[in-house]
This record gives structure tokens, sequence and C-alpha cells, in this order.
């Protein structure tokens, strides 16, 4: 029985359309993942899939009755790091005072979720239990949605769907921004949702729920994985069986020659760094951090406990912990973007917090991309004035770059190999080429200090490999300091010197 079919599809606009004719299927009992590079087209498969791009002349046939928005529900990279929220900016998650009350907390969305189906029998009370216990989400209840970390959004937006008990589940990267425990959980929550039902008379092949996965990482495809559908340079390849397709992939992916780094901007110059930063002599490294028995507090909340922390010049810290545990707090400290620095006891790059310097004076040495940054990204200009705008320290570009400005931003685009988007806008592009945008923009003025918050989510295994080689050789130029998170040990660089976890408290 055919779930979804799709036979020589073409969407009736031109600028949605893939490179060839599409032809699709999810029988029942399937469970699909479909991989491939970024920019390749998965996202654009997937809006063919759901009907948000209606095909011409046809329609996408479906095996069940109802609105295919009632009866699949998608969960993209976006609901957690892209333009769905245009009111949100980047240090709102900080300023909780700054929050309008009519905001719906953590609690109000989930049983608005619940209560959409109308179903409130044993079974379901259990399961909504069953998720709420497993994601930790009973501490985030009374929380407004803009104060929850980016894992916690994720298990946030996972849940809602859940709840709403949809015949067909598409996820987005599914495992992006969640600690080592909850994928696991994760998978194992799928992987039970996957089972096939006890059979009831022919049809033997029925489970609770179809699911499809977009995965950019092609070694997290999943066991309950019944078949894969590749597409590259927009084109939809046929459906293999997952063992098949695990079978076929190539055991080392092919690595290009390293790019040169273009020469500071004129706009920060290494001069400025020694001003700073004093001596560079390696045996009397200057203090680029330091935190002295920092708490952290939001209402009944303690995010950071009296924690003290002292990062040099030149090292290199790789930062970790569960989600909620305060990684991004820390790093909102660092950035001068979380006001309750003023009250704690925080020097940045050897001068106290709230002794005369400006955030902006703070912000000229720092290279940063986050989670929370993609999501305030919510301009669609034209992706080099996102590069540039790194080199006036500023979510949007209100001043006018030289072209001298513009020219450094064209040779970090061509380090991370995404030049030939210059003129395009910046949302029309894939979530992992707006990440890599972002990451060209961390770098451009070539900073003293580089926070990267999970820098390598939703990219490819290529360009994964890439960038972590990036941040490696830029890491350990003169002078260079680096502050990294993520939850995978391997993607962090062979260059890190230190290690910190934080625990939720």
């Amino acid at each position: 029985m055919n779930i979804i079919n799709i036979s020589q599809g073409v969407c009736r606009k031109p600028e949605w359309r893939m490179a060839e004719p599409v032809d699709f299927n999810l029988s029942a009992g399937e469970h699909i993942a479909i991989v491939g590079p970024n920019g390749a087209g998965k996202s654009m498969l997937v809006d063919i899939i759901t009907s948000a791009h209606p095909l011409l002349m046809r329609d996408v046939e479906y095996g069940f009755d109802g609105l295919a928005s009632d009866n699949i529900k998608y969960i993209t990279f976006k609901d957690s790091y892209g333009d769905s929220d245009a009111n949100y900016y980047l240090q709102q998650r900080w300023n909780q005072y700054d929050i309008d009350k009519e905001t719906p907390t953590v609690g109000e969305q989930l049983e608005m979720a619940y209560a959409l189906t109308g179903d409130d029998t044993e079974e379901r009370r259990t399961f909504r239990d069953h998720l709420y216990e497993m994601f930790h989400l009973e501490p985030l209840l009374d929380k407004y949605v803009v104060m929850i970390s980016s894992g916690e959004l994720r298990k946030l937006q996972l849940t809602k769907v859940l709840l709403t008990n949809p015949k067909v589940l598409i996820m987005d990267n599914p495992f992006v921004g969640l600690d080592k425990n909850t994928r696991e959980q994760l998978r194992s929550l799928l992987l039970m949702l996957s089972a096939p039902l006890p059979p009831k008379g022919e049809d033997n092949h029925s489970s609770r729920l179809q699911i499809i996965l977009v995965l950019s990482r092609e070694d997290e495809i999943p066991d309950f994985i019944t078949h894969v559908v590749p597409v590259r340079d927009m084109k939809v390849y046929p459906k293999v069986e997952r063992e098949a397709f695990i079978t076929s992939l190539p055991s080392v992916s092919p690595k290009g020659e390293p790019i040169a780094f273009p020469l500071a901007s004129a706009s920060h110059s290494p001069a400025q760094s020694a001003t700073v930063f004093g001596a560079t002599a390696p045996n009397s490294p200057s203090p680029v951090v330091k935190l002295n028995n920092v708490a952290i507090r939001y209402g009944e909340r303690t995010i950071l406990k009296e924690l003290s922390l002292t990062i040099n010049q030149g090292e290199r810290w790789a930062l970790s912990g569960e989600n909620g545990a305060g990684k991004s707090t820390l790093l909102s400290l660092v950035c001068a973007d979380n006001p309750q620095g003023y009250a704690c006891d925080i020097e940045l790059f050897g001068k106290k917090r709230g002794t005369g310097e400006t955030i902006w004076d703070i912000k000229r040495h720092i290279g940063y991309v986050s989670p929370e940054m993609h999501r305030a990204y919510h301009y669609n200009v034209p992706a080099i004035r996102i590069v540039a705008s790194g080199l006036k320290d500023s979510i949007g570009l209100y001043v006018r770059p030289t072209e001298e400005e513009y020219e450094v931003c064209r040779e970090w685009m061509k380090v991370f190999r995404v030049e030939q988007f210059a003129d395009r806008p910046f949302l029309s592009l894939s979530s992992g080429e707006q990440r890599l945008i972002l990451l060209a923009r961390a770098f451009v003025k070539s900073p003293d200090l580089l926070i990267l918050d999970e820098p390598l989510h939703g990219l490819d295994t290529i360009r994964r490999r890439e960038v972590r080689d990036i941040i490696n050789r830029y890491s350990l130029l003169p002078g260079k300091t680096l502050i990294m998170v993520t939850h995978y040990e391997e993607e962090l660089p062979e260059s890190i010197t230190h290690k910190i976890y934080l625990k939720r408290q």
C-alpha cells in the first residue's frame, strides 16, 4: 500500500523545480532517510512531499484520508534556528524582562499541541508523560520559549509534533543540538514508534508512525530506517535499501587542498590585537577571559553556580555539557550579550566588566557563531552582506563596507567554498549553506578570540571535515584563542588544549 506517491512530479513554479522530474514512493511499513550534501535539494524534495510546493498538472497521491497537513508533520531546521520567529533578536534570550508577557511558555505550547486531537486517553497521557520525562521538560514548563537553549528547543518542537499523533513524521537533522544521552534516547523513542503494530487482519505491516529523516550526516542513519533516498545536484535518485546504501559508502571521502587564509582586514589590524593582549611571549600568556565565582540565575532557576574559569591567550578550549547546562549562557557573558555580566566578577581582555568599556570594545576582538545567531538572522539580503556584518559586529549591516572590506569578505567566502553565493539572498540558501556563510562572518576580521558554538550543525560529511580543518589551522596561528562547543567529540580539532564540562544545575 502506498502512503505517499509522486510520479514524474514537476513543481508549478520554476524556482521550486528540481533538475529532473521527481519520483518518490513511501510504502506501508517503510521508514526513509533522505540524504545528500548541503544544497543538494533535500528540503525542496520535502516541500514537494508535503505539498508545500504544489505540482504541475497533478497532485501528490496520499494513502490516507484528510489533509496532508493534518497527517504529515515536518520539523525543520528553521523551527529551531531560522526565520520562523521574525521578532526574535540575538540578545533576547538573556533579557528576560524584555519579553512580551503574552508570549507562550513551554508548558502552554505543549498543552495546546496535546489538546489539538481532543484525545485524552490513559495511553496518550502515559505517552505524554514519557516524553516529558525523557526530554527533561518538567523544569522548562514555566519558561518562555525564547529563554530555552537550542537543544531544549529541539526537544520542545519534537514533543509538540509527537503529541499531535501524525501518521508520517518528517524530521530535518533530528539529532542536531542534542547531547549524547538525548540522542540515544531519541533513537530509542523513534525505534519504538516505528515498530510494527500487532497484526490486524491481513495488514501486518502498519506501525504507529512512519518516519522520514532528512540527514546531512550519512553516519547518523538509524537502524530502524528501511530505505534511503539519495539527493544530489537537485536530482532525486531511486530508493535503495539501507544496508545496500551503507555498504556502498566510500570509507574515506575525498579531501581538497587547504586554502590560504586572507590577511587581516583593514578594520582589524594585528596592531590592535597587540594593544589588547600585551606581550605575546609563550611563557607569559595574558588572560583573555577570567570569571571569578560567577553565578547566573533567572527567577528561582540557577544556570551557572560559582563558576571560576581563566582562559589565556593562545589556549584552545572545548566546552561541553548537557542540554540546558549553561554553555550558551557562559558564552553570552564572554560576548557581552548577557546584562547579568555587569553584576559578576568578570575580566575580558584584561579589563574588568563595568569599568567604562563598551560592548563594542569587547566584540571587535571576537568572532562568533552559534545556533542563537543563526536563529536571529532573518534578513533576506545578499550573503556577502551577512559576511560583511561581521566586520561591524552587528546582526544587520548598517554601514556600507568599503570595496577593500568586501574583497576580504570574498576571500573568506572562498575559504569556506561559498563564494558562488555572494549575491544570493541569505534565506534562499539551505540551512547548511547559511551556516557556512555565518562561519565566514565569524572569521572575516581575523579575530583574536574565536567562539564557535556548535559550528558544524547541519553540515554534510565533507563540509564538516573541511570546516574542522579550517578551525584547527586558524586556532594554531600566533596569538589566537579558541572556545568551541560541540556535542560530538570527533568534531573537535586536534589543536584543543583544555576541556570543561558543565552539568545542569
